[in-house]
């Protein structure tokens, strides 16, 4: 969310930032609403002293006697109690009105992000590795054919629909090593805290993290209102919602490795072979709480985390800076990791890290007392993939493909496989 001073103090570049992402200039609606509700505040505060004043003079006129001056206060106090709380009511709503434009607005990018309208407006600023040679055609993930008895999208569709798929055998194990050797590689190498989460979580952690209220549609919601969390992100940076940190708490840097939600609204016909897009996947989100100086630097640290995944696994990858209208809502700047698959002949997106600013702890109302003893400040936030462990999956089985449809398994995941370092072509772990 954004500070109303700084929008009072210069709407003009409010708007103007706003205007880099594409959204129509809102600082007059924003300050037409703020002026109404602190003019309904000082009428009812007013109105409250007036009535406090009245109740004082009440026990004046009982101990004169005075039964006439005694009863018009009454009334006086009455009234004014009326009117007090019809104020209070107006103040309420206006300020209910200003918080709800306000959440709705996506945050501001930084003056270094590019500008753009789409992912071709995208500039890339790291790529690492050559994409490897094939002799032959390469297939894409769920073409191979040691992959293909591990990975049944016909019972998924059965049991749930389409964008699911049911995994067992090597590609099940392959698939659950790779989330094992995320956690291991960020927990010892990276120093971040593993967590374990709930995955589902209440409106207000929702609301903090910016998937609501404009994004609803994207996620699931049970019956009973809790929601299916999207990713990690969610209840790992709403750890400190409401909190007032130490500073010398500070950094905080968790990793999680949890199951995601997504109804994936909108996405109708896209990338619907295979396990690319689904409604339920899982992921090792990173998320980092900061002091406002080092959130920068922090950016530059959780990316080099997602890259050193891959780069330890052997796939090449590129890292993009999103530009201005490709942003997600709550970023002020993103660096996208698109990994190589060869079955696609192109980069895909296989981890997404953000640096928020204090745009998700104002939302959150998450602060740190600083050390000198100075006024609670609010936090800053980041969040990212290190990675989504399917899409990994996938970019393993793709650039390990053989001709005769087995998989040559990456060298640092021996360990996690218990020494096995293929997938037939039958589709066995060996």
């Amino acid at each position: 969310m954004h500070d109303i001073r700084a929008i009072r103090e210069n709407p003009a570049a409010f708007d103007a930032a706003l205007a880099r992402r594409g959204s129509e200039p809102v600082s007059s609606e924003i300050l037409a609403l703020d002026e109404a509700r602190r003019a309904a505040i000082l009428e009812a505060e007013t109105a409250q002293a007036d009535q406090n004043r009245a109740a004082k003079e009440i026990g004046k006129a009982k101990a004169a006697g005075d039964d006439a001056q005694f009863a018009r206060l009454r009334d006086e106090v009455s009234a004014k109690k009326a009117e007090v709380a019809r104020m209070q009511a107006r103040a309420k709503e206006l300020d209910a009105e200003l918080q709800t434009l306000l959440m709705g607005l996506p945050n501001l990018p930084y003056e270094d992000v590019p500008e753009g309208v789409d992912e071709e407006d995208n500039v890339e600023i790291h790529r690492w590795g050559t994409p490897r040679e094939f002799a032959f055609a390469p297939k894409e993930h769920f073409e191979i054919t040691g992959v293909q008895p591990g990975m049944d999208f016909e019972t998924a569709a059965k049991l749930s629909g389409s964008r699911f798929v049911v995994m067992s055998g090597a590609v099940a194990r392959l698939h659950r090593a790779l989330a094992q050797f995320m956690l291991d590689t960020h927990i010892t190498e990276n120093g971040l805290t593993e967590t374990w989460t709930p995955v589902l979580v209440r409106d207000e952690m929702m609301y903090g993290t910016g998937q609501l209220p404009k994004f609803g549609e994207d996620s699931y919601q049970t019956t009973n209102g809790w929601w299916l969390v999207p990713t990690a992100e969610v209840p790992l940076t709403n750890i400190v919602n409401g909190e007032t940190l130490d500073e010398s708490y500070l950094p905080r840097r968790y990793v999680a490795h949890t199951q995601c939600f997504r109804s994936e609204a909108g996405s109708a016909g896209r990338d619907t072979s295979g396990m690319l897009r689904q409604h339920q996947f899982e992921k090792v989100e990173m998320v980092s709480i900061t002091r406002p100086g080092e959130s920068r630097d922090e950016l530059d640290r959780m990316t080099g985390c997602a890259q050193g995944i891959l780069e330890r696994l052997g796939l090449p990858y590129r890292t993009v800076v999103l530009c201005t209208c490709d942003m997600g809502f709550g970023a002020r700047r993103t660096h996208d990791i698109e990994v190589w698959l060869p079955g696609q002949n192109t980069y895909r997106e296989i981890s997404s890290v953000s640096v928020c600013g204090d745009f998700q702890a104002r939302r959150m109302n998450a602060r740190f007392k600083p050390a000198d003893g100075g006024k609670p400040e609010f936090l800053h936030t980041l969040n990212g993939s290190g990675l989504a462990v399917g899409r990994c999956l996938i970019a393993v089985l793709e650039n390990g493909q053989e001709e005769d449809g087995s998989v040559t398994l990456p060298e640092a995941l021996h360990p996690w496989l218990g020494g096995k370092s293929r997938i037939t072509p039958e589709g066995a772990l060996v």
